[in-house]
This record gives C-alpha cells, structure tokens and sequence, in this order.
C-alpha cells in the first residue's frame, strides 16, 4: 500500500487553486504503474516521490500529466515541498530548504509556515529560450474564437518558449478577452502543430494583479489549468522580450484561475541584467485529503 495526500496549490483556501496528489514512497513503481495512478487521480498532475539519489538533496521526485511525464512543473513543486517540510515540522512557524531531483534538473525550494500560511519559493531549474514553432495573429485568434484586434497589446506580441515544457504565450487585449478565449477546433489543433507544442498560456493585464492568465492544454488532458507554475515562471522570456523586466530584481503577481472557480495567486520574481538570470515562483497550499492505495499491478 502507498500513502497519498491531495493538496490544493497556490491557495490558502481549500477547494481553489489547483488540486495535487502526492503519492509517497513510490521507489518500487514502474513508470507505467505511476502512468496508471496519476490517470486514476486524473488531475493535471500527480507527483510521486523518491529516495534522492544524493544524500546531499530532499528527494527524488517524478511527475505526470495524466497521459504523460514531464520534466518539471511549477504546481508540484510547490505542493510536494510543502507537504514534506510539514511532515518535518508538524507545528510552529519555521522556514526548511529543501532539493529536489526533477527530471529537469535539481529544483531548490524554501518553505516558510507563518502563523496558519505555508509558502513555497522555488527556483527554477532551467532559464526559458525560444522554442522552434509558428504561431500568426489570425491563426490564434481563429484558435481561440476571439477577433483578431484581441490578440496582442502594447509591446507584447505572441511567442513560443521553453523551458522543460514549452508554451505558446498569447497576449490578450484585455479581461473580457480573456473570458471569452476558449480553444475551437479544427484551428485549435492546427495552431498547436504550427507552434510545436500542446498547451497555449494566455495573459492579459490584472486589475488587482499584475496579469490575469488561463492555460489550454487539452491534448495533454488538461482541458484548462487552475495555475500552472512551470508557465508561469517560463512566461519571464515573454515579459523580458517585451521589455518589461528592468535590470534588477521584478515581481510580479498573477492570478490564475478564476474562470474555473479556482482562484490561484502566484509571485513571480526575476532578476535580470540583459539577460533573465534567475526566476522564482511563490504560492501556498493547503491539505485536502489522505489516504492509502493498491499499486496497480
């Protein structure tokens, strides 16, 4: 039998933000079998947790869409390093360091519990580069059923990047854009062929939040993501290409989410020079559930 706990992600409100499960003690499962748990649970990602393969770091981690691993992601790192400091220290207010070993490379978190608020800060483990792929005004905007004078705003212009997973980011006019967008097809999937990729990041400016954004990604069997880290942290590149990130440390706040009825609230940091140096994401969770299964056979 393994242990699992579900947690809701960057909210400090159970049932918002975006669910988790965290299976642990899954050093024995093959990959299919872990394939098989995180398409049971079916949420956009299950993680499961390893010995570390160096004593010197927290734990080895892998995580799953429910049709596919992936190198790394934002909403499980932050979830799974909170569950684990806790279990550290079930009482009190502390702050733990913790690595984790992601198939992306090695992924340093720090957890701070203050009062009833657990936060996790994650570096991420790659810096984002262009990804190979074409994504045309008119294409997207037929994608999304939006009119094409919604796509794009003062200096931010669509882009495709990658960093672990890659995204096409799709600025939008404004929020009630954003309601609106929603993938169509058959121009859905043509778009996602041209870009070179499976899941589309769409932002706009906040109100009360720097940016509000929404993330498609059907084809990995995620119809639409409450939060999604891993984006977030990627959507640096988007912000530094059309010059908003100044030489220094910037942070940003981001809501997620709400269309769903899942407000999520990320930070985004970035420090830069010319060049992006370092991003870091911030957010808190919540515990939901525990339990116990039978390892699929």
């Amino acid at each position: 039998m393994l242990d699992f706990h579900t947690l809701d992600v960057f909210t400090t409100t159970p049932f918002a933000g975006n669910p988790l499960a965290v299976v642990l003690g899954a050093d024995a499962l093959t990959t299919a079998q872990m394939q098989t748990i995180a398409r049971e649970f079916n949420l956009s990602e299950t993680i499961f947790v390893q010995a570390p393969q160096s004593p010197n770091h927290t734990a080895r981690v892998r995580i799953f869409f429910p049709t596919a691993e992936i190198p790394f992601a934002g909403h499980p790192t932050i979830g799974c390093a909170i569950l684990l400091a806790t279990q550290s220290h079930p009482s009190g207010d502390f702050t733990a360091h913790l690595v984790l070993e992601e198939e992306a490379g090695l992924v340093p978190v720090t957890v701070t519990r203050t009062g009833t608020v657990t936060e996790a800060e994650f570096t991420a483990p790659r810096l984002p580069v262009p990804h190979q792929g074409t994504a045309e005004p008119a294409q997207i905007a037929a994608a999304l059923g939006v009119d094409i004078a919604a796509v794009g705003f003062g200096t931010h212009h669509p882009g495709i990047w990658q960093g672990g997973p890659a995204f096409l980011y799709v600025p939008l006019r404004n929020s009630a854009d954003l309601a609106a967008a929603r993938p169509r097809e058959p121009h859905w999937s043509a778009l996602m062929t041209t870009a070179n990729v499976d899941s589309a990041y769409l932002y706009t400016r906040g109100e009360t939040f720097d940016f509000q954004a929404r993330m498609f990604s059907p084809t990995a069997g995620i119809p639409e993501d409450p939060a999604t880290g891993s984006a977030t942290a990627i959507l640096a590149a988007q912000l530094h290409a059309a010059g908003q990130i100044p030489t220094g440390t910037t942070r940003f706040s981001l809501l997620q989410g709400a269309e769903m009825g899942r407000p999520s609230h990320l930070t985004l940091t970035i420090d830069a020079t010319d060049t992006v140096t370092a991003i870091r994401i911030r957010g808190s969770a919540v515990p939901i559930s525990q339990g116990r299964l039978h390892p699929p056979t």
